[in-house]
């Protein structure tokens, strides 16, 4: 009897997993110093993460777009809404609607090996 319900708890449980338990996959696009021209690696990365999305068309699209510490905080805030845009025109030519991308610029983060990690845009698709 203790395994019927130990049975029916595990079934039950495994039930009410809500989709934003589920890990949400994450996909980084990289941008040269002062750029946000989208380079092969780039466009192939963000084809990736559009097939993703089609493929779970409840899921919002988030785009977040990161700088390195390099310049003035006002020019990273509008270099990193730049790369947001472009990446989200990407993302919408690749097949994902408007309506489900929402993108923002957030301007310099600090980096831990080089400064190559802090040029990027993070899409991920269902999470934030």
């Amino acid at each position: 009897m203790r395994r019927v319900m130990l049975s029916f708890l595990v079934c039950f449980i495994a039930t009410q997993a809500r989709a934003d338990d589920l890990p949400v996959p994450k996909y980084v696009v990289f941008f040269q110093q002062w750029s946000a021209k989208l380079e092969d690696p780039a466009l192939t990365v963000i084809t990736h993460a559009a097939d993703y999305a089609k493929a779970h068309p409840r899921q919002t699209v988030h785009v977040n777009a990161f700088a390195d510490p390099t310049g003035s905080r006002r020019a990273n805030i509008l270099l990193t809404d730049l790369r947001a845009v472009m990446v989200m025109d990407q993302l919408q030519a690749d097949g994902v609607p408007n309506n489900r991308i929402i993108g923002r610029g957030h301007g310099s983060v600090q980096f831990a090996l080089t400064s190559q990690e802090s040029r990027r845009v993070e899409i991920s698709v269902g999470g934030r």
